[in-house]
C-alpha cells in the first residue's frame, strides 16, 4: 500500500496517510476539520534490491532455472581414493633385453 501525503490549504498542515490504491482521496483535515485537503504529487518510493539477484531468487521460473544449469560449463571431476594414488603396472622385461645383472656377468665371461 502507498503512502500519500496530504496538505490542509487552511491551515497548512501536512501529514502522510497510507492508503490503498482504491480508497478515495482524504477530503476533511483532522487538525482544522475542513474540507480544504489536498493530495500533493510525491516522487514515490524508490526500489531497493535485496540479495544475491533479483532474476535469479524472485522471479525466474523453475524451467528457466534448469536451462540455465544446463548451460553452464562442466567442471572436471578429480579422482580421489585408491583410483588416483595407485602406481603404474610395471611390464616384465623380455627375454631379448639384457638386464644389468646379465651384463656384469656377461662382462666376466668376457674377461676369461
Amino acid at each position: 500500500m502507498p503512502t500519500y501525503e496530504y496538505e490542509c490549504r487552511a491551515c497548512n498542515h501536512r501529514f502522510e496517510e497510507l492508503q490503498s490504491f482504491s480508497e478515495a482521496s482524504l477530503k476533511k483535515c483532522p487538525v482544522c476539520k475542513k474540507k480544504k485537503l489536498h493530495r500533493l504529487i510525491g516522487a514515490g518510493a524508490a526500489i531497493i534490491f535485496k540479495g544475491s539477484g533479483f532474476y535469479q531468487t524472485d522471479y525466474r521460473s523453475d524451467s528457466y532455472k534448469s536451462a540455465a544449469k544446463a548451460d553452464e560449463p562442466k567442471q572436471p571431476i578429480e579422482k580421489t581414493g585408491t583410483d588416483a594414488t595407485k602406481a603404474p603396472t610395471e611390464t616384465k622385461a623380455t627375454s631379448g633385453s639384457t638386464t644389468k645383472k646379465d651384463a656384469t656377468s656377461a662382462g666376466k665371461s668376457a674377461k676369461s
